[in-house]
């Protein structure tokens, strides 16, 4: 039978924040950002939380964002996301979107993290959710290590549905038949592009977006640490990620990463 994938926005969709502003408070610690400037990204978490960020407010964080990042070390990044990962994600990590994950897997299809939060930060995550793949946006790096303020790729809007179908076309994966999570209008061409779309705690655009499409709207509203939720939807151990390609173009800038997952025989029954 043709293979079949769940495609997830990260932010708002799995876990209740954004993913990226999350981890301010810990690049202000570390000495990555000014006071003013931890300042101003609990603003813009404010903002983007209450719904109020539409597609040129994302811009302006974008630029705001790559520019705040120019200069920092690469590594001390990676470093301080590994050190403050559980205490900032865990928490915020939705219980029904968790269930979604490890309904899926068992079902025998690929999870796929789609997210326009940067590698550094996407990939951690998506290890720890269990996810196969991890699609993400990703800065250029100078050769001393250090971001340049520039943006290799931008996973966003139009971008995300173009990553979905170049994973399908590498991975064989039937459209018609795979699944994808979303709670932004920004999303919708990735929505378009898959035979179960749904909107999970939607934006007001999207919600009526679905409504005339007929999509499914859920609602995820019970963020729980993993290790608290029941033995029986305990996430499993998942391998470290490593880089991979999607198109020619995400593949000289090693846009995407894949996880090499193996399931046993029964969890890789379809439905």
């Amino acid at each position: 039978m043709p293979r079949t994938a769940a495609f997830f926005d990260l932010d708002k969709t799995v876990i209740a924040k954004s993913s990226t502003l999350t981890f301010s408070k810990s690049f202000y610690q570390g000495g990555l950002i000014s006071r003013r400037a931890a300042l101003r990204t609990a603003y813009t978490q404010f903002v983007f939380l209450a719904g109020g960020a539409d597609h040129d407010q994302m811009e302006r964080m974008r630029e705001y964002l790559s520019a705040l990042c120019k200069g920092w070390n690469v590594q001390q990044v990676r470093e301080i996301v590994a050190e403050t990962l559980h205490d900032l994600i865990d928490p915020i990590i939705y219980d029904e979107a968790a269930s979604l994950i490890e309904e899926h897997h068992t079902a025998g299809r690929d999870v796929v993290i789609v997210s326009t939060s940067g590698a550094e930060v996407v990939e951690p995550i998506g290890e720890m959710l269990g996810a196969d793949r991890v699609v993400a946006t990703r800065m250029v790096v100078g050769d001393d290590g250090c971001y340049t303020g520039e943006i290799a790729y931008y996973a966003y809007g139009p971008t995300k549905a173009e990553a979905v179908r170049e994973l399908a076309a590498s991975e064989g994966y039937d459209l018609s038949r795979c699944y994808a999570y979303s709670d932004s209008a920004t999303d919708v061409p990735m929505l378009s592009s898959v035979g179960h779309p749904h909107a999970v705690n939607p934006d007001r655009a999207l919600r009526r977006e679905a409504v005339q499409r007929g999509w499914p709207v859920l609602v995820f509203n019970r963020p729980v640490r993993l290790k608290q939720r029941l033995p029986a939807l305990s996430m499993p151990t998942r391998p470290a990620l490593v880089a991979a390609a999607v198109g020619a173009a995400a593949a000289t800038a090693g846009l995407v990463w894949y996880a090499s997952r193996r399931r046993g025989a029964a969890r890789a029954a379809a439905l």
